[in-house]
């Protein structure tokens, strides 16, 4: 295995908990954080042109909310959220739509059940059955489902770079191989491993060794298309978010699949997606780039 692959081998639990256990970093998590997303994400809700809680598969939180621009044609952003894959939920983050609306772009954000109730590989399969139901229901959604970017942070950014090594063609016969235009993972995680070695988030994942390496971006799903992609970082974010970005953009980017690591200035893991939401932002215009505007 490469290099890139087992430098956690050189970590202690508690270095790796400091690495990766983001949320201890930030006391004000619970209390400004999410409160702060939380009220903007109502106001969007009650003010932009959406439909929430449409549902596209069986599990419990296997439901999208759509917001709309008033333009068909325009482009899609499908957005996945973070959480470890066992926390957070779709409603947080619905305060993401309202910049990209004023822009002119469709934003999909999607929910998806959570560990320990269903597994990662689970989630993944979750994934790739929105991304299906999005393509196949656009004209009721009315959305345009020829200019899919596909968005996610932290845990939704690896689910970003599942998506991006889907062969969509295999899925169903009927859909496109090239269904997903360009993908933006943010803060992915793009390999597992370190993960299942920190003990106080993989207490609520429950993944074991074989789920690490055949859920890893960098171990078993490289990119099925040449579709660009946006990989990003917050740039005071952990030396391992840092590698986790570095070592998925350095392993897959070829000249006919462009990938750009852009460090999001002076923030950290949370704060970056305030930045996202500022549409005056670097950031913001690099997505509207990506999404074709």
């Amino acid at each position: 295995m490469s290099d890139a692959l087992t430098y956690h081998t050189r970590f202690t639990p508690e270095e790796f908990d400091a690495q990766y256990n983001l949320r201890a970093g930030r006391p004000d998590y619970e209390v400004t954080v999410i409160p702060g997303w939380t009220n903007a994400s109502e106001t969007a809700r009650a003010t932009l042109d959406c439909a929430t809680d449409i549902r596209y598969g069986e599990g419990e939180k296997q439901k999208l909310d759509v917001f709309r621009c008033g333009d068909r044609s325009a482009p899609t952003l499908v957005y996945f959220h973070g959480g470890y894959w066992q926390r957070g939920d779709k409603s947080v983050y619905s305060f993401l739509a309202t910049p990209f609306v004023a822009a002119r772009v469709n934003v999909v954000v999607v929910g998806y059940d959570l560990c320990p109730a269903v597994t990662i590989t689970r989630i993944s399969e979750e994934a790739r059955e929105a991304m299906t139901y999005i393509w196949r229901e656009a004209a009721d959604l009315q959305i345009n489902p020829d200019r899919i970017t596909v968005m996610g942070h932290s845990a939704g950014g690896h689910i970003t770079q599942m998506m991006m090594a889907t062969a969509w063609t295999s899925v169903g016969t009927d859909l496109p191989a090239d269904l997903i235009k360009a993908g933006i993972p943010v803060s992915p995680l793009s390999y597992l491993e370190p993960v299942r070695l920190t003990e106080a988030l993989n207490a609520g994942i429950r993944m074991d060794p074989a789920e690490a390496q055949a859920e890893s971006p960098m171990t078993k799903h490289p990119p099925c298309t040449n579709a660009p992609q946006l990989v990003v970082v917050g740039g005071a974010e952990t030396q391992e978010f840092h590698r986790q970005a570095r070592m998925y953009s350095e392993k897959y980017a070829t000249p006919a699949r462009p990938m750009e690591v852009y460090i999001v200035p002076g923030v950290d893991h949370f704060d970056e997606l305030n930045v996202l939401a500022d549409p005056g932002s670097p950031f913001f215009a690099k997505t509207c780039a990506m999404l074709g505007l």
